[in-house]
């Protein structure tokens, strides 16, 4: 299984690390090339109208929403808005590859960041919130994973997965792991 790091941008070497904790072979994604060699994605963290920027300049925007057509996508952060319906808080252009509506910077600015505790699963995980982003609202076909002050947080959608938080910087590996599962069974 060869799971792919999008490398334009964020801190995609501290999701190769957790791929590889996991079983994964990971790879990083600098160009459409590279998406045929892949089993499945993850889109990191980062400042989203700059990775809007970069998949312009590479010409990545296109190729990746096709490859979320057959293969699963995560998104971190900047990349669940980059999966999600509608971006609010300006509005911009998204992959639009999962049924959810999300605000930019909805927690406030860095001095806001914080670290909690969430329940997914039957046991709590570690979750890193760095200016995060909000989901607003959560369509019919997504599903609701977690959720941080009744907000939610970890939403899946078919092979999709979207985390508002950095699973990369936790200290365990789950989210990575049940990323790693959907992928497989894809």
């Amino acid at each position: 299984m060869k799971i792919g790091v999008l490398a334009l941008q964020g801190d995609f070497e501290a999701h190769r690390r957790a791929l590889e904790r996991v079983g994964a072979e990971s790879v990083e994604v600098r160009s459409p090339s590279h998406l045929g060699a892949i089993d499945g994605l993850i889109l990191p963290g980062g400042e989203s109208t700059t990775m809007l920027r970069l998949l312009d300049e590479e010409k990545l925007f296109e190729p990746i929403k096709q490859f979320g057509s057959a293969k699963p996508i995560f998104g971190t952060c900047a990349g669940a808005i980059l999966l999600s319906r509608e971006v609010l808080h300006p509005r911009q252009p998204s992959l639009d590859l999962m049924d959810f509506t999300i605000e930019r910077n909805a927690y406030g600015r860095q001095i806001d960041s914080r670290v909690a505790q969430i329940d997914f699963g039957s046991r709590q995980t570690e979750a890193v919130f760095i200016r995060a982003p909000i989901i607003r609202r959560v369509g019919s076909e997504a599903r609701v994973l977690a959720t941080l002050d009744s907000a939610p947080v970890l939403v899946e959608q078919g092979m999709h997965l979207a985390a508002t938080f950095h699973p990369e910087l936790s200290e365990g590996d789950r989210i990575h792991q049940y990323f790693a599962s959907k992928v497989l069974g894809g």
